[in-house]
């Protein structure tokens, strides 16, 4: 039996992945995909998820079944499309932190940032919005799909708390599950606040969210001994 047989790959998939075509195809795939996530994005500034998929193939340029080739139906745009801005959100907090050195320090920028979003305006903010009206609904059909699609922020938060464990700043066990805990309780403060009216300011709910999730994580520190260092 052969080291592919063993893998589960077959020579006929490694033929596949090096030929021409086959790439070529890939990348024609991946470009036309991106194109219509991008035009749903575009509506959903202005629509939230309110919108067809008809208008999302006018809006890329697109015909009808040109979308249904790459996508079978709505939702699963939707979830490519939420897949998608988290991505953007993970690499716009990963920016703003570069300069940081403290990893405790950039986890509560992380925390803190995304919620924040509920008071903001603009698209960054109908982005977040959108994100959390339509998580709930699409993770109940789509459980695997949905996990999937916010990863990207579950694996920023563990990069963190890895990095405050190493540092020995923090005594978690287990930094996969903390960080899965953090980012829900993230994505449901921010869901619990965007859409309601709140007495509390911003600064109240994001500092109370991270002394809890202070507290959670096994660490020493409070709220008023974290000072920014970048």
């Amino acid at each position: 039996m052969t080291t592919d047989s063993v893998s589960g790959v077959s020579w006929t998939e490694h033929a596949a992945d090096q030929s021409p075509l086959v790439q070529r195809s890939r990348s024609r795939t991946l470009r036309q995909m991106k194109i219509l996530v991008e035009a749903a994005k575009r509506l959903v500034v202005d629509k939230d998820s309110r919108f067809t998929t008809q208008e999302v193939a006018k809006e890329a340029g697109m015909a009808l079944q040109t979308f249904y080739r790459y996508f079978s139906g709505k939702d699963q745009l939707l979830i490519a499309v939420i897949e998608d801005l988290i991505t953007e959100q993970v690499r716009r907090l990963e920016d703003a932190t570069r300069d940081v050195a403290d990893p405790m320090e950039r986890l509560r920028r992380h925390v803190t940032d995304t919620v924040s979003l509920i008071d903001a305006g603009g698209e960054v903010a109908s982005a977040s919005r959108f994100i959390a009206s339509e998580r709930s609904r699409l993770h109940r059909q789509y459980p695997g799909d949905l996990r999937r699609a916010t990863q990207p922020f579950a694996s920023l938060i563990a990069r963190e708390l890895r990095a405050a464990r190493d540092a020995g700043l923090i005594a978690t066990t287990d930094i996969d599950q903390d960080a899965a805990l953090v980012a829900r309780i993230v994505m449901a403060t921010y869901h619990e606040y965007a859409f309601t009216e709140h007495e509390e300011s911003v600064e109240t709910i994001t500092e109370h969210l991270w002394d809890f999730c202070l507290r959670g994580i096994g660490s020493s520190r409070n709220r008023s001994r974290t000072t920014p260092t970048g």
